[in-house]
């Protein structure tokens, strides 16, 4: 096999130091314009791969981004791949008070906005504008999410006035024994809320944190002062029978009418009126962890579908069941009250 190894030996060998010079020096060059073009050439190719902006939404709540024109987000968005910024524009979407600008092109109604911001109604959720109402850059659509909370609140039982005849005092003259004082009724509430608007509110524990105190007053019946002026008596002490109660509102007037038309006398409506001021405070919803419900305090509050398939909103059947259930169990109204009073229930 023929070799031509020795011929480029003597070849190298026959060049001067100055060839050698010279050879050297060409190479150093040749690499040097080579390494430049690939420079070059990544330099310009990582121009061409950096993404261009292609944002679809932003926060306006941001401080940094509040100050951005609408010349520069259209800017911004003609760089984008086959973007133009002769259609694109912004609308303001503000969610329970938190402003979200959603970037778009050839925006219509309020839906086509909401589906360029991947923004999803929940349940519940107020819209303004409606859907398809028609937006132009100076519409802002209003979401009011909603939020549910406890809720506790305070609220007054008024007192009723009692008289009580009494032959201690002249006939014709009046005196105040007790002073009237109102009760406080608290009731807590899960409450479901849009903004500014209620969507629900469910009662789940309503109780009578303070009963009211009851105004009476003596009115004489006697020809002349018999005893020096007695001092208020117990409180929550049995009414005297001859004593009347003016009604309070609507559940209490449909009481007196009710205990009248079964020939109790006035007495036995005032001693009602005490034993469901304190359990109730005669509100319609009153409702007890334990089950207890309504006027009369059924326990549990199903017991008086007896009366009727409204016995949670109606006074008059929830009434109904609780003179029923008192004159089963204690005869009267004041029979009732008075185990309430040494008791605690009845």
């Amino acid at each position: 096999m023929p070799t031509h190894r020795r011929k480029h030996t003597e070849a190298l060998r026959a060049l001067t130091k100055r060839q050698w010079l010279r050879l050297g020096a060409g190479c150093v060059a040749l690499t040097m314009v080579v390494g430049a073009g690939f420079a070059s050439l990544g330099f310009y190719q990582n121009q061409d791969a950096t993404p261009h902006p292609a944002a679809t939404a932003y926060s306006a709540t941001q401080p940094e981004q509040q100050e951005v024109s609408r010349d520069s987000v259209r800017a911004a968005l003609s760089h984008r791949e086959g973007g133009s910024s002769a259609g694109t524009s912004y609308v303001t979407v503000q969610i329970n008070g938190a402003n979200k600008i959603v970037l778009g092109e050839h925006f219509t109604t309020v839906k086509s906005v909401l589906d360029a911001g991947n923004i999803v109604l929940e349940p519940g959720d107020q819209v303004t504008p409606s859907l398809e109402e028609k937006v132009t850059e100076s519409t802002v659509i209003k979401i009011d999410r909603s939020d549910s909370k406890i809720v506790t609140e305070n609220s007054t039982i008024p007192f009723n006035t009692i008289e009580e005849k009494t032959d201690s005092l002249p006939a014709g003259t009046k005196k105040v024994k007790t002073e009237g004082k109102e009760g406080v009724m608290e009731t807590t509430s899960l409450v479901t809320t849009a903004g500014s608007k209620n969507l629900s509110s469910n009662v789940f524990a309503s109780f009578v944190k303070e009963a009211p105190v009851n105004k009476v007053i003596q009115v004489g019946t006697g020809a002349v002062v018999t005893a020096t002026p007695g001092k208020n008596g117990p409180a929550g002490a049995p009414a005297p029978t001859n004593a009347t109660t003016a009604p309070v509102g609507e559940s209490q007037s449909i009481a007196h009418g009710i205990v009248l038309s079964r020939g109790m006398g006035e007495g036995e409506f005032t001693c009602l009126v005490q034993l469901w001021n304190k359990e109730s405070g005669w509100r319609t919803n009153a409702a007890n962890p334990s089950g207890a419900y309504g006027i009369p305090q059924a326990l549990p509050g199903s017991k008086m579908a007896s009366a009727g398939a409204d016995w949670q909103t109606n006074p008059t059947t929830q009434i109904t069941w609780g003179l029923g259930y008192i004159a089963g169990r204690y005869g009267t109204p004041c029979g009732a009250w008075s185990h309430s009073q040494a008791t605690g229930w009845y």
